[in-house]
């Protein structure tokens, strides 16, 4: 089985043919070619590669460059503005997109809490006619996010990083793990999906993170690993752990057996995405 990234980020240095508008925690440029080199040298075959909404907003110009040049190693996923009146339209090219395979909104970004959202609803019933999943970056709206999986079951909502606010850098919350229960509530929707990506940044143990074993089980248990999907958030998490620190502890953990790791650290993402990589 291969080893699928769920999330991953790749970005141009600052310059004024791609300006960026905001700083991501992270290094000043981690391009496609140097994500590449930091996959094959830990042994990942394939990424999603989430366009980066802090530098780019709703622009996935950029990853899908990448993907181009990359077609084997990369599928996408770009976020989508809710208040566009032409949204739908959007979501259309982006299904019609070559290697893209999910939506995205950045729930807790100034967006309205009402379920019943007109802006939020046009995109969640474009992706599901298009059979385009939805991630949602939704730490502190997860009572909002059952509400929404309610009101359409047909698509299939990805929840980013365990539902849970991760830092950018040290220090770790003195509790990063106390929405826990609001997450596991969502495993009653069977179109909800949870992304185990950034999980070692939750950790306030050095390499191999031993403490984050416990709650990650709670989440295996009420999903079942056919709708947990692991990944690194790289390159976000660059200031807490290395890239290979967040693939590594998935790998040597005897929390997981091997037929667990197959299909949480790649399995799972071929269903629901419905892609995977092509080594060259």
């Amino acid at each position: 089985m291969p080893i699928i990234d769920a999330q991953v980020h790749a970005y141009e240095r600052d310059h004024p043919g791609r300006p960026w508008a905001g700083v991501l925690h992270g290094p000043p440029e981690v391009t496609g070619d140097e994500m590449v080199k930091a996959m094959d040298a830990v042994g990942v075959d394939g990424a999603i590669l989430v366009s980066a909404f802090t530098m780019y907003r709703f622009d996935a110009s950029y990853a899908v460059g990448v993907r181009r040049a990359h077609p084997g190693r990369f599928a996408l996923v770009k976020p989508v503005d809710t208040t566009d009146p032409a949204v739908e339209e959007v979501i259309a090219d982006w299904a019609a997109t070559e290697g893209a395979v999910a939506a995205r909104i950045m729930l807790n970004r100034d967006l309205p809490e009402d379920p019943a959202d007109p802006g939020i609803a046009r995109v969640l019933a474009a992706a599901g006619r298009h059979g385009l999943p939805v991630n949602l970056l939704c730490w502190g709206r997860l009572d909002q996010v059952a509400a929404l999986a309610a009101r359409h079951p047909g698509t299939r909502l990805v929840i980013d990083h365990l539902g849970l606010q991760q830092p950018f850098e040290p220090p770790v919350p003195p509790q990063p793990f106390a929405e826990l229960p609001k997450l596991l509530k969502l495993a009653a929707h069977d179109n909800v999906v949870v992304k185990i990506t950034g999980a070692c940044t939750l950790s306030h143990q050095a390499f191999p993170y031993a403490d984050i074993w416990d709650p990650l089980a709670r989440i295996f248990d009420a999903f079942g690993l056919d709708r947990c999907m692991w990944g690194t958030d790289w390159t976000r998490a660059v200031a807490l752990l290395t890239y290979a620190q967040g693939v590594e502890a998935f790998r040597v953990t005897d929390r997981l057996t091997d037929s667990d790791r197959a299909v949480l650290m790649g399995g799972t993402l071929q269903k629901v995405y419905r892609w995977g990589p092509a080594k060259s």
